[in-house]
């Protein structure tokens, strides 16, 4: 899920950066530091939106360098138990396969794939296959498209992991 919300960032800053432009460097330092980050707390920061305020430097005693207290506004990307996502898999193996949703990697094992789905190790990409009386086989390979539900995810200091399902109706591949 995506959200628009306010954060904050102290951002330390060389003397010899001091000058007219200050404001400009903070700006461009902050985005290039936040943007594509994460956070346990809030998710990944996919972007900067705006900046509302720009504290004034507080030196460091001993040091010379100065902190900026910077308070800005971002979009972030958390997901959350339950929620329905579309991924690109980009690893299969006989434990199951990896999926990527943006910058989240979400793990589907073998046992959270519908009944009758099988690891064919002998298949050029390995895949999961589930054969099926009328129609093509439904073969889940590297770079297939699915659609799987989050049971559970892990938040960690600078990760998020997820585990997901493609067994119920509508999850599965998308064709």
């Amino acid at each position: 899920m995506f959200f628009h919300i306010p954060m904050e960032r102290e951002l330390l800053l060389y003397p010899n950066h001091f000058g007219p432009n200050v404001h400009e460097l903070l700006v461009k330092k902050l985005i290039a530091k936040v943007e594509g980050s994460c956070s346990g707390r809030h998710g990944f920061v996919i972007c900067v939106t705006d900046i509302q305020t720009t504290g004034a430097g507080r030196i460091r005693e001993g040091a010379g360098l100065a902190t900026f207290a910077m308070k800005f506004n971002a979009i972030v990307f958390r997901p959350f138990k339950g929620q329905v996502l579309d991924a690109i898999v980009t690893t299969v193996n006989k434990m199951g396969f990896f999926a990527e949703v943006g910058p989240l990697q979400v793990f589907v094992s073998k046992h959270q794939t519908p009944r009758g789905m099988e690891y064919d190790a002998q298949s050029n990409p390995v895949s999961y296959v589930q054969h099926n009386v009328d129609e093509q086989p439904i073969r889940v390979t590297k770079d297939s498209e699915v659609r799987l539900r989050v049971i559970g995810t892990h938040f960690e200091s600078t990760e998020i992991r997820a585990i997901g399902t493609i067994k119920e109706n509508y999850l599965g591949l998308i064709a």
